[in-house]
C-alpha cells in the first residue's frame, strides 16, 4: 500500500507540474490543443489522488504499522470506525486530503465554467494547478504519509482521544475543504484580469464558488462548535481559539464578497471592491492553513503541529502579494460604470455590511496575532482572551445584525421617505414589541434586549417581503398561496435562498445570546444517592460503571433528572482515561430542547465512587445546531440552476415591482 500510494502521489505531482506549465503555455502561445491537454491533466488528478487516498486508508485498515503515519495515529485498540478520522489526524494525511479536495473542486470548476470565462480559462487553470502543485509538492517532499519505518512496531501510538467523536468525521473535512476552495473564485478573478478581461466576465463563476467555500466553512464552524460543546467538557461552544479564528476570518470576508457581488451584478458597482474582498478572503484562508499546519500560536485544535509553518508562511506572502499586484496593474481599467446614489439605498447597506464584516475579521486577526507580536517584539507573550473579543466584536455583531435586517428592505438607488416608512414599519414594530415584552418579563441586560429585538427585526422583515411577493403573485395570477409561494421562490432563487440563510443566522444569534448571556453553571462532587440542584432541575447521581478496554478505562455514570420534583429523563455522562497518553476524554450528557439545554459532564472519577460533575443550563443553544441544516438548505437554493425567462407577460403587475424582484444576497 505504501509503494502504491507513493507512486500515485508522485504521479500527481507530475500531472500538477505538467498541467500548470501546459495551461500557461497554451494561453501564452495561443495553443488550444496544449490548453486542452492541461485541462485533461486537471481532470485526471482527482482519480490519481483517489488511488493515493485509498492506499493510505488501506494501510490504516490493515494495521500496517510499518507506515510511520499509521503507527503514529492508530493502534490495535482503535475502533475501525475511526479510520477515516485517523487518516487526517496529522499533517501528512490532512495535506493529502486537501490535495484531493482541491483537485476535485478545481476539475469541477473548469468543467462547469460559464461561457464568459472561456477565453481566459487557461489562466484560471494555470492558477489552480499551480496552487495544487504547491500542496502536492509539500506533501510529497516534506510530509509524505507513505514513509516507512525500518521495522514495524507491534502496536501504534493510538489516535488522539479528543478525535474519537462523530463530529470529527465532518468538522475537519468541511473546514479544510472550505479554506482550500477559496482558491477557486480567486482563480477565476485573477484569470480574467491577467487575460485582459476587466469587466464582469468572472462574476457568476466567482459568486458560485465563493458561496461553496462560504457554506463549507460555515458548516465546519458550526460542527466545530458542536464538537467543543459535547467533548471538551467546559459547557461552551466558542472560545475565540486561534484556529477557530483562522477559519472564521475568511468566512467573514467571503460573507462580504457574496453580498457585494450582488450589487455588482445588479447595478454594475463595487467591481474593484469585490476584487479586493476576494483577495483578502484568499489571504485569510491561506493564513488559516498556515495556522493549521504548525503555526506559532498554540491551540487546542493544533493536532497537526509541525515544522511546516514557514513553508505556508512563504506561500501566504506570495498568495497575498501576487493577486494584489495583478489588481494594481489592472486598476485603471476596473472602474465601475455607476456610483453610489444615496446612503439610504440597498447598495449603501451592503457597503456598510462589508465594512462591519471586515472590521470583525481584522479585530479577530489582531487578537490572534497579538500574542505572537508581543513575544517577538517585547520578549513576553501577552494572551488575548475572550473578554477582548466579546467587548470589541460584540457591538459590531449587533450592528451587523441591524444592517442584515434593514438592508434587504431598502430599494436600489435611493429610498424615498414613504418607501422607507412602508418597508420598516412592521419589522420595526416587531422589534420594539419584542424588546418591550422581554423587558416586561424582567430581562434588563442591554445586549440581550438589543440582540433579541434585532432578531425579531430580521425575521419580521423576511416574513414581510416574502408574504408581499407571494400575495402579489396570488392576486396577479389567481394561484393558491402554496403554489404562489413555490413558484415565487423558484423565480428568484438567489434572493429567497439568501432569506433562508439569513434565518439560519438569526437562529445562530438566538443560540449565542441565550448560551452566552443566560447560562448557569456549577461544579459539584456527588456520591451515589446524592442530589444537586441547578435552576429548576434536580440531578440525582445513582452510580458509575467502570469498564476497562485495551487502551482506556471508560466510566459511564447514571444520573436521574427531575424538574420541580417530577421525573424528566435519565442521562449517562461518559468519561474515559487513556493511560498511555495521560489524557482523558469526556462526553457530555445533554437534554436539549428549543428552550434550554441541561448539560451534565463528569470531570473526575474518584476511587470511592464519587464523581465531580459540571452542571450547566444553556438557554436556546438548540437553535444554533438546528441552524446548520437550514443554512445548507438556503445555500442549495441559492446555487440551484435557474431557468432563464425568455418571455414576460407585459400586463402582469409583477413586472412593475422591479426593485423587489432583484436579488438581495
Amino acid at each position: 500500500m505504501a509503494e502504491l500510494g507513493t507512486i500515485a502521489l508522485w504521479l500527481a505531482v507530475g500531472l500538477g507540474v505538467y498541467g500548470a506549465i501546459g495551461a500557461l503555455g497554451g494561453q501564452v502561445r495561443g495553443s488550444p490543443l496544449l490548453s486542452e491537454s492541461a485541462r485533461r491533466a486537471a481532470y485526471v488528478l482527482p482519480l490519481v489522488l483517489t488511488v493515493a487516498i485509498l492506499s493510505l486508508v488501506g494501510a490504516f485498515v490493515g494495521r500496517d504499522f510499518q507506515v510511520a503515519y499509521v503507527a503514529r495515529h492508530s493502534s490495535l485498540d482503535m475502533p475501525r470506525i475511526y479510520t477515516w478520522v485517523a487518516f487526517y489526524a496529522g499533517n501528512e494525511g490532512s495535506l493529502l486530503f486537501i490535495c484531493l479536495v482541491l483537485s476535485a473542486l478545481a476539475a469541477l470548476a473548469l468543467a462547469l465554467a460559464p461561457g464568459e470565462t472561456r477565453r481566459t480559462l487557461g489562466w484560471t487553470a494555470a492558477i489552480l494547478l499551480t496552487v495544487q502543485t504547491f500542496f502536492l509538492a509539500v506533501t510529497a517532499v516534506m510530509a509524505n504519509p507513505f514513509e516507512t519505518l525500518p521495522l514495524a512496531p507491534p502496536d501504534g501510538e493510538g489516535i488522539n482521544p479528543l478525535l474519537t467523536h462523530v463530529g470529527m468525521f465532518f468538522h475537519p473535512p468541511a473546514l479544510m475543504s472550505g479554506l482550500v476552495a477559496a482558491a477557486i473564485p480567486l482563480a477565476f478573478v485573477m484569470g480574467s484580469l491577467i487575460g485582459g478581461k476587466t469587466k464582469d466576465e468572472w462574476l457568476d463563476a466567482a459568486r458560485q464558488w465563493g458561496l461553496v467555500s462560504w457554506a463549507l466553512l460555515a458548516v465546519g464552524l458550526l460542527l466545530g462548535s458542536w464538537w467543543a460543546y459535547t467533548i471538551l467538557g467546559w459547557g461552551g461552544f466558542w472560545f475565540w481559539d486561534p484556529v477557530e479564528n483562522a477559519a472564521l476570518m475568511p468566512w467573514l470576508a467571503l460573507t462580504a464578497f457574496i453580498h457585494s457581488v450582488m450589487v455588482q451584478k445588479r447595478r454594475g458597482m463595487f467591481r474593484m471592491w469585490n476584487i479586493v474582498l476576494i483577495n483578502v478572503a484568499f489571504g485569510l484562508a491561506l493564513y488559516g492553513m498556515f495556522m493549521n499546519r504548525g503555526g506559532p500560536v498554540p491551540s487546542v485544535h493544533s493536532f497537526g503541529a509541525s515544522t511546516l509553518g514557514w513553508v505556508f508562511l512563504v506561500f501566504l506572502v506570495v498568495g497575498v502579494a501576487v493577486p494584489f499586484a495583478v489588481f494594481f496593474c489592472r486598476f485603471p481599467a476596473l472602474t465601475s460604470s455607476r456610483s453610489l446614489d444615496s446612503m439610504l439605498s440597498r447598495e449603501a447597506a451592503f457597503l456598510v455590511n462589508n465594512l462591519m464584516l471586515l472590521g470583525i475579521a481584522f479585530v479577530t486577526l489582531w487578537g490572534t496575532l497579538y500574542p505572537l507580536l508581543s513575544r517577538l517584539f517585547g520578549g513576553q507573550e501577552i494572551t488575548v482572551a475572550r473578554p477582548f473579543y466579546d467587548q470589541v466584536n460584540g457591538p459590531l455583531l449587533l450592528g451587523l445584525l441591524f444592517v442584515m435586517g434593514v438592508g434587504p428592505l431598502l430599494p436600489w438607488r435611493k429610498a424615498t421617505p414613504q418607501a422607507l416608512r412602508r418597508a420598516l414599519l412592521l419589522p420595526g414594530l416587531a422589534a420594539l414589541g419584542t424588546v418591550a415584552l422581554l423587558a416586561g418579563l424582567g430581562m434588563h441586560q442591554g445586549y440581550a434586549l438589543a440582540g433579541f429585538g434585532l432578531c425579531a427585526l430580521v425575521s419580521a422583515g423576511i416574513a414581510q417581503e416574502w408574504w408581499r411577493d407571494v400575495a402579489e403573485r396570488q392576486r396577479a395570477l389567481g394561484e393558491g398561496y402554496l403554489r404562489a409561494f413555490w413558484r415565487r421562490t423558484r423565480s428568484n432563487r438567489p434572493r429567497y435562498g439568501g432569506y433562508v440563510v439569513h434565518l439560519a443566522v438569526v437562529m445562530v444569534a438566538l443560540g449565542v445570546l441565550g448560551g452566552s448571556l443566560f447560562d448557569r453553571q456549577r461544579d459539584v462532587l456527588l456520591v451515589p444517592g446524592q442530589t444537586a440542584e441547578i435552576g429548576e432541575y434536580q440531578i440525582r447521581y445513582l452510580g458509575t460503571v467502570e469498564q476497562p478496554f485495551g487502551d482506556r478505562t471508560e466510566y459511564v455514570s447514571t444520573v436521574v433528572v427531575q424538574r420541580d420534583g417530577q421525573p424528566l429523563t435519565t442521562l449517562y455522562p461518559w468519561r474515559a482515561f487513556y493511560p498511555s497518553q495521560s489524557m482523558a476524554a469526556t462526553r457530555a450528557a445533554i437534554r436539549s430542547t428549543p428552550v434550554e439545554d441541561l448539560y451534565v459532564v463528569p470531570s473526575e472519577n474518584r476511587a470511592d465512587g464519587a464523581v465531580v460533575f459540571r452542571l450547566v443550563v444553556n438557554p436556546m443553544v438548540w437553535w444554533m445546531w438546528t441552524a446548520g441544516p437550514v443554512l445548507v438548505l438556503g445555500t442549495l437554493v441559492c446555487l440551484w440552476p435557474q431557468r432563464r425567462v425568455v418571455a414576460v407577460r407585459a400586463a402582469s403587475p409583477l413586472t412593475a415591482q422591479t426593485g423587489r424582484q432583484s436579488t438581495s444576497g
